[in-house]
């Protein structure tokens, strides 16, 4: 792209795809969402994981992400965080009540969709290998002459959102819509809720575990 400092801009848009649609934390994360509370809770999540997105390359970019590949202690607690983040919303999800949890969508839908969108920002901010990955991943297509520049790097990131942003909405509306049709039965939703709290939980240990 002519003076972005941004070369070989098509490549990165095929390669950002493969990452993006492969299967991994973000996209669990999704179908999750979409399946077991419908479409707008994976909307509002595909917005959050995004916004985390954008605040990883921003910290990428001013070189705060430098200190999680140098320290250790710094990488060991984002990611117990992370984990702590995901099990906890397993958790929840196992204990839910189904009927009660209609009450509160009906009675407080500003408050769901917030959490929707929290919970999608938390879930990739305290996910330290999306800041390994992009400080390893956007360099390759910077022109050396613009690496100090933080401009190519959060371009990067606007577009790398924006592609996740499509990929992520595509999934929450064919997973919303296998969802509609079970949803009504208060019974396939509780037992939905528990398959969708124990893959939190396993999420979350995945992270807990992980190396860089």
């Amino acid at each position: 792209m002519m003076n972005t400092g941004i070369v070989h801009f098509e490549a990165f848009i095929i390669t950002a795809f493969l990452f993006i649609a492969s299967p991994g934390i973000d996209t669990m994360f999704i179908i999750n969402k979409s399946l077991t509370q419908g479409k707008i809770a994976g909307v509002f999540s595909t917005f959050g994981i995004n916004v985390g997105v954008f605040i990883h390359t921003f910290f990428a970019a001013v070189g705060l992400s430098w200190v999680l590949a140098q320290s250790a202690m710094a990488f060991m607690i984002v990611k117990y965080l992370g984990a702590a983040y995901l099990i906890y919303l397993g958790i929840k999800s196992i204990l839910a009540k189904g009927e009660e949890d209609d009450n509160v969508a009906l009675s407080n839908v500003e408050m769901k969709r917030r959490k929707h969108f929290t919970s999608g920002i938390m879930t990739t901010l305290f996910n330290p290998k999306v800041a390994l990955f992009f400080l390893s991943f956007f360099p390759q297509f910077i022109a050396p002459s613009a690496v100090e520049d933080k401009m190519p790097f959060l371009l990067l990131g606007v577009v790398y959102a924006g592609i996740a942003i499509l990929w992520f909405l595509l999934l929450t509306f064919l997973a919303s819509t296998f969802s509609s049709k079970i949803q009504g039965n208060s019974t396939v939703k509780k037992w939905m809720n528990k398959g969708a709290g124990v893959v939190f939980i396993l999420m979350g240990l995945k992270v807990a575990f992980s190396k860089k």
